[in-house]
């Protein structure tokens, strides 16, 4: 019962120290390890490299696989981009295997303690999440330490001895077994420190050993899989794309095992060692295979994995993932991208304010005003989701971010409702009137509507892309707005003096137009303002 409590308490200890350092790491590194895997995707090479690079920083392949679903959901990645990280993801999840495999648990009281005197200290968020990633490693070596020492115990039980010859027989079982339990614990590491233990104590010879690091790989595959339940189309082909590359994998290695197990047994001495060899072997064996591939594996999960037939509800959000708010990057580039797939239905309503009055469209200006409807029902649920992200998990940049992005959305909503709620009001008066411009005043119209138009367009765009720059640029036409707003009241007027007929009925929704593309003006300014101020 001790070596049985020993072993639980380690195996405890060295999941909460892949958990605390994953997560931590990856709240420091947030932004920058998206913008990694976005940037790096477009080559097969640099996406193998940055998938290992990634995975090795945040120690689970498994995480790296939940980013990408989360990022191929909010429309910042293709799936086919994502083929190349998924497997370097699986090299770069064979680093921490061999980093436990050099013994290194003699240094976990020194990791723990400069973890938490990091984290206890340092004032700075990124600090703390160091000192806690520290914290995390050292937690991961001492249950490892607590499992090695306590395994040999095992060789006094009959019915562990038993287990475990029956294990070492018959490799499907092996596999089977470690397919399990990395399901269970979800983690391949866990699974394959376990083993490590059980090697170097000598319960499992290194043919016994083997199929479970196969198996391990399989189970790992169950996090992705669940992840992607309820997401697109995209998103689970991410997760089917983990799985088939491990199954595959498994199943050009598992004939020739005996081979396999014999090249493992020649890359060194001891057992520990050799069966962190056999996991990175096999990693960067299905990586090599596949990667010529990955075209043609994207052709097949595709025709596997089809796209939804329904259509897109304007009442539902496309970009928001609930499973993502444990990661506030990823969160809150969601949110970002629904902010745009909003703002992109803000523009389209500016775009059609002349159409609806050049035309006396009915059916057009009620369209107009359901969109309207959508665009507050995004700004509830994008604010909503903002509200659910973890405080303590975000740094200070991403705090200024969300107070950025929460402008923003407001900002569109407010240009919204003066579309809807005054704009095409003025727009059923002249319908319901029967009024018609005169050409010189609806030209004048039509050239400040294209200016406010140009504004808005250029908003977005330094948004979407982040450019200060542009941004500016949109701060710099405000003069500009505000003298031709002016000069064209003044060119009304005169019309009005001159006692052209037209000008006078239509007058008082002249004069309103122009009050009101000078308000959504005014929050077009305001949306840039988020953008330049945002440090």
């Amino acid at each position: 019962m001790t070596v049985l409590l020993a072993l639980f308490g380690g195996m405890a200890l060295l999941l909460y120290g892949i958990r605390l350092s994953g997560e931590a790491l990856q709240r420091a590194l947030g932004a920058r390890l998206r913008g990694l895997l976005t940037g790096l995707s477009r080559n097969r090479i640099l996406a193998v490299l940055s998938g290992a690079a990634i995975t090795a920083i945040i120690q689970s392949s498994a995480a790296t696989t939940l980013m990408l679903i989360g990022f191929v959901a909010a429309g910042l990645m293709t799936f086919r981009a994502t083929l190349g990280v998924i497997l370097g993801a699986d090299i770069g999840t064979t680093f921490t295997v061999q980093l436990i495999a050099f013994r290194v648990t003699d240094y976990a009281p020194l990791l723990i303690g400069l973890g938490f005197t990091t984290t206890f200290v340092a004032r700075r968020r990124v600090l703390k999440d160091v000192g806690q990633a520290l914290l995390g490693l050292g937690l991961l070596f001492l249950g490892l330490k607590l499992i090695l020492d306590n395994a040999g115990m095992l060789k006094a039980s009959p019915l562990a001895v038993d287990l475990l010859a029956a294990i070492a027989n018959t490799p499907m079982v092996g596999v089977l077994v470690g397919a399990v339990f990395s399901a269970l614990v979800t983690s391949s590491t866990a699974t394959l420190g376990l083993a490590l233990a059980f090697a170097h104590q000598g319960l499992l010879d290194l043919t016994g050993a083997v199929p479970v690091v196969l198996g391990a790989n399989i189970g790992t595959c169950v996090t992705a899989l669940t992840a992607s339940l309820g997401a697109g189309a995209e998103a689970k082909r991410v997760a089917v794309a983990h799985i088939a590359f491990k199954l595959l994998g498994v199943a050009l290695v598992f004939p020739f095992i005996g081979p396999f197990t014999a090249v493992v047994a020649s890359s060194a001495a001891e057992p520990a060692r050799q069966l962190a060899n056999a996991h990175t072997l096999f990693n960067i064996g299905i990586s090599l295979v596949f990667l010529p591939f990955t075209p043609m594996a994207a052709r097949a999960i595709e025709s596997l994995v089809p796209d939804a037939q329904e259509g897109d509800s304007p009442f539902r959000t496309r970009y928001l993932d609930e499973r993502a708010l444990e990661q506030p990057a990823l969160a809150f580039g969601q949110a970002a991208r629904e902010a745009l797939r909003m703002a992109d239905v803000v523009q389209a309503m500016l775009r059609d304010v002349p159409v609806v009055f050049a035309s006396d469209h009915q059916e057009l200006l009620d369209d107009v005003s359901r969109r309207d409807d959508q665009v507050d029902f995004l700004e509830r649920e994008i604010k909503l989701f903002l509200t659910r992200l973890g405080r303590a998990a975000m740094g200070p940049d991403l705090s200024r971010k969300e107070i950025a992005l929460i402008s923003f959305i407001g900002n569109l909503e407010n240009i919204g409702d003066i579309i809807d709620k005054n704009l095409m009001e003025l727009a059923r008066k002249k319908i319901y009137q029967g009024r018609r411009f005169s050409d010189a005043g609806w030209a004048q119209i039509q050239e400040f509507h294209g200016m406010v138009s140009k504004n808005l367009e250029r908003a977005i765009a330094a948004f979407a892309a982040n450019d200060r720059g542009l941004a500016q640029e949109v701060l710099d036409q405000r003069p500009l707005i505000r003298t031709r707003e002016r000069d064209l009241r003044e060119s009304h007027l005169g019309r009005l003096r001159a006692g052209l007929a037209e000008s006078i009925e239509t007058s008082e929704i002249h004069l309103d137009i122009l009050t009101n593309l000078k308000r959504v003006s005014s929050h077009v300014s305001a949306l840039a303002i988020s953008i330049v101020e945002e440090v």
